[in-house]
């Protein structure tokens, strides 16, 4: 049982572990903190809590959970172990004899924690002021302000059941936010029937509470599930909730602040841009919005942050650990799934490699398109199944799979027109895409299926799978169209990938009609501020900027009926187009100013 009852008794225990920063000196909430959290999440450095933020006589704590080790304090265990232990649970309930009951005997405390308890808390009511909270503004091209790890709780208005998510607040004015519930939250449902009822949604966001609650509140938990029990799980001890001043809810009792309000109905004002985590911003469309009727707070509160942005941020470390939470159960609903991974480095819905044990021909392909309709796995974008001793996690495993075995001719699914992530631009068309699986398995497909030949190899210096050759040479051929090539690589053996600051889709139009080049299972153009040599930012450049339907370029495509097959090397133009957002950085003058200071308080640890 891990005793952490606030964010603040968390930040104390990290403090006497050392692995809290603090900053005396006064910080500005407009893209300094994005610099120095940036900078300590990708080292996966200590949590920082900024004691003087300009404008606010609150403390900001940020990079609160921006490492494994600090989830791992949280829970008490690895997020593995509560992997094991949820699929252990799954697999003895309903209980069919005795058995297995006593084998999970062990969770009864965790069970009965599940239930909140009721308590009355002495909070203090403060003016219902937005502009005097440590709001940040992340990045240069942002809206204003935001809330940006509000817990925001909101009750079904058909069946009381709860939902806590994690949704962005764009700051319009002191008692006035936008509520970007995306498509597919849990918020969002509750939020349409009550408009539908033409009346407006109580809701109450917490700002700053326990982790076992941060973490539960990111959880991708099935439509009904209660975060708020599933917390108390994760942390072995019930969930305090007390009642709410101005609406009618109870609220985590032992959160630092507490925001209640309504969001009414018809009612949708701009919200946006945002710098989000895909690394872009995000275009303003219009959201629901939120109107603040109290804030209440524990004494000596400290506000809580977080910074999104290109990866790795604090987001990757929580979206792993949530992930690792889930396999076994997903692995209980389809037994035939050895192990899956979605990368940070895409945004997580944008690649999700996936290990399939075939028990008949081609299963895994059924496994893959029942994945796509789960839960929030349902707005994944790209899914590669390889064989079930690939370890998905190995970037470097999976991209040898489909350098080996991949042929878009058959083992390429296009699945156009259907509901995406509402931040993925790449269609133009928000919450509407497209998605593709690539069948990376060897073998016919059959259950215990002889392996198929390997792709020929050898026009190309693609040399092992599996590495990623850092080659500083243009490609050749100045006279043709390479003229507009800056840089090229080969990405652990499966992609051809050149870097342009021209045309990308012609570039690899020609690319994928060279006989040079038709071996090469993918042949990937990515825009000149993709850094080649970066694994984590190559696959964000590659997986962030392309539509499956739109960008996707086939040497040459065979008609059967109503049936296309797409022939030879499978081009993907992934560079940056008109009418996409901006990818996000800081100002050169921010980055200037946080040079002069940080690196001497880091290393003074003051």
């Amino acid at each position: 049982m891990t005793g952490f009852r606030t964010l603040s008794d968390f930040l104390a225990h990290l403090e006497r572990r050392g692995d809290l920063l603090r900053i005396a000196r006064e910080v500005d909430p407009e893209y300094e903190v994005t610099e120095v959290a940036c900078r300590e999440a990708k080292a996966e450095g200590p949590a920082l809590l900024f004691e003087k933020v300009r404008g606010s006589r609150f403390p900001l704590a940020v990079n609160v959970l921006a490492a494994r080790r600090r989830i791992e304090w949280a829970l008490g265990r690895s997020p593995a172990q509560v992997g094991g232990e949820l699929a252990e649970l799954m697999r003895a309930l309903p209980p069919e004899r005795l058995a297995d009951l006593w084998r999970v005997r062990g969770y009864l405390k965790r069970g009965l924690a599940m239930r909140p308890r009721r308590v009355r808390a002495a909070r203090q009511e403060l003016p219902a002021d937005l502009t005097r909270l440590p709001n940040l503004k992340l990045w240069p091209g942002d809206g204003g302000c935001f809330v940006t790890f509000g817990l925001v709780l909101t009750a079904d208005p058909w069946t009381g059941r709860r939902n806590l998510g994690v949704y962005r607040m764009h700051v319009y004015d002191a008692e006035t936010t936008g509520m970007h519930w995306q498509i597919n939250k849990g918020g969002g449902y509750h939020y349409h029937r009550a408009e539908r009822m033409s009346e407006a949604l109580p809701v109450a966001v917490a700002v700053g509470a326990d982790p076992c609650l941060l973490l539960s509140a990111v959880a991708p938990l099935p439509e009904g599930m209660d975060e708020i029990a599933f917390a108390g799980f994760l942390r072995g001890s019930p969930t305090r909730l007390a009642r709410a001043q101005r609406i009618d809810a109870w609220v985590p009792a032992d959160a630092e602040f507490v925001l209640e309000g309504e969001v009414p109905p018809v009612e949708r004002r701009p919200e946006g841009p945002f710098g989000d985590h895909f690394g872009h911003y995000s275009h303003p469309a219009p959201f629901p919005i939120f109107r603040l009727q109290a804030v209440t707070c524990r004494e000596r509160p400290i506000y809580q942050a977080s910074v999104v942005g290109k990866p790795p941020q604090e987001d990757k470390y929580m979206g792993e650990a949530v992930q690792e939470f889930f396999d076994g159960v997903l692995r209980v609903l389809f037994p035939e799934v050895r192990a899956l991974w979605a990368y940070f480095e895409a945004g997580f819905h944008n690649l999700l490699a996936v290990a399939v044990e075939n028990r008949f021909a081609r299963e895994a392909r059924k496994t893959a398109l029942g994945l796509m309709g789960t839960g929030q796995l349902a707005l994944t974008k790209v899914i590669i199944l390889v064989d079930q001793d690939v370890d998905p996690r190995n970037r470097s495993a999976v991209f040898e799979a489909v350098a080996r075995h991949f042929d878009p001719a058959e083992d390429l699914i296009l699945i156009p027109g259907v509901p995406l992530d509402t931040l993925d631009f790449t269609s133009f068309t928000m919450n509407l895409g497209s998605k593709m699986i690539l069948d990376a398995q060897s073998g016919s497909g059959s259950a215990g299926g002889a392996a198929s030949p390997e792709r020929p190899r050898g026009r190309v210096p693609i040399a092992d799978p599996g590495t990623l050759i850092t080659q500083q040479a243009h490609v050749a051929d100045p006279r043709v169209f390479f003229r507009e090539v800056r840089d090229w690589r080969v990405a652990w053996g499966a992609m051809l990938v050149v870097q342009t600051a021209e045309n990308g889709r012609r570039l690899v139009e020609e690319m994928v009609a060279r006989p040079e080049y038709g071996d090469v299972p993918l042949i990937v153009a990515v825009s000149a501020d993709v850094p080649l040599d970066d694994p984590e930012l190559l696959l964000w450049g590659i997986f962030t900027r392309f539509d499956c339907a739109r960008d996707l370029v086939p040497h040459g495509v065979e008609s059967r009926g109503v049936w296309t097959t797409a022939r030879g090397p499978l081009g993907i133009d992934a560079t940056w187009k008109q009418g996409y957002p901006e990818p996000v950085e800081n100002l050169p003058q921010v980055v200037e100013r946080v040079n002069g200071w940080w690196p001497g308080m880091r290393l003074g640890g003051a």
